[in-house]
């Protein structure tokens, strides 16, 4: 029995150490060294650089061209974070008892597992100004005046990038809701139809509270997404034109590899983690103040 006792001490120790090994070595101290970085003026080559305290930071709140790829960033959060109610709603229709579920899981899951420049590169030839198929689609149901430059317009070049987006990835947030909303109990479901609950107070009062974890992070992924969006707008648009589709990310690769300012990009890196952080904490109180309301008037 002592045996057995230590042999668990020495499993749970190891299977402990190594996680915090790993989390050690590519998290926090990337991390660290990152915030470091931050305040230099690296150029990303040179062997050394110069510490200069809090002027990268100065520099990016003063920066308009990203604040403006800030406010390209908030597109993408809105739209999805309006999508999610949508998305959930599908979650509950496909794991009810719907003909040919499985088809339509298949194909609404089908978007995310496809990489995503191949998107990217589809895309950007579907809204071609150019013979591009969205333009021909609009011909052939006689809709041909609203044809506009939807890569190249910049008042809705956004609005086009999100819908990629929300394209790719709003399937995986569907079978995320899928997965959380099969793992609850049947017999609490069962007990509250026979109690006489209908569909909405099924919904309101035992899935959604039961599913919240999920829900979080679902929340916590559109925050985690919509700052770091990247691959859509280089491919699609390369940021442009001018800025007007740049988004947060593009423009910090853009200041480390074209610009040569390695410390100026570290400070945004920084800056993105702060706001991930930082909104997702706001977020999750608000929705939650708002649960807990609904329970109260419940």
């Amino acid at each position: 029995m002592h045996s057995l006792a230590k042999k668990k001490r020495r499993f749970i120790v190891i299977s402990l150490v190594v996680p915090m090994f790993l989390l050690v070595c590519f998290v926090v101290f990337p991390a660290m060294d990152l915030i470091r970085m931050s305040f230099t003026n690296w150029d990303g080559y040179s062997e050394s650089s110069d510490f200069v305290f809090f002027s990268n930071y100065i520099s990016m709140f003063q920066n308009a061209d990203l604040w403006q790829s800030l406010k390209n960033n908030a597109v993408y959060f809105f739209i999805h974070l309006l999508m999610i109610p949508v998305e959930l709603a599908f979650a509950v229709l496909l794991t009810s008892k719907l003909r040919a579920a499985k088809f339509y899981k298949t194909m609404v899951f089908m978007p995310y597992i496809i990489n995503g420049v191949a998107i990217s590169y589809a895309f950007s030839y579907f809204f071609s100004p150019i013979n591009g198929a969205f333009d021909a689609i609009l011909d052939a149901v006689h809709l041909g005046m609203l044809s506009q430059n939807w890569l190249s317009d910049p008042k809705i070049v956004n609005f086009v990038l999100a819908f990629v987006s929300l394209w790719r990835f709003s399937g995986y947030h569907v079978i995320l809701f899928m997965a959380a909303l099969q793992s609850l109990p049947q017999d609490v479901q069962e007990a509250a139809r026979v109690d006489g609950a209908n569909s909405w107070q099924m919904f309101r009062y035992i899935q959604i509270p039961a599913i919240m974890l999920m829900v979080d992070f679902v929340l916590f992924d559109n925050i985690r997404g919509a700052l770091q969006v990247f691959d859509i707008p280089f491919v699609m648009t390369a940021g442009g034109p001018g800025y007007a589709s740049s988004t947060f990310t593009l423009y910090t690769i853009k200041t480390a590899f074209t610009f040569s300012n390695f410390g100026l990009a570290s400070t945004m890196a920084v800056a993105i983690m702060v706001m991930i952080v930082v909104i997702y904490i706001i977020q999750n109180k608000i929705i939650h103040g708002i649960v807990l309301k609904g329970d109260k008037e419940g």
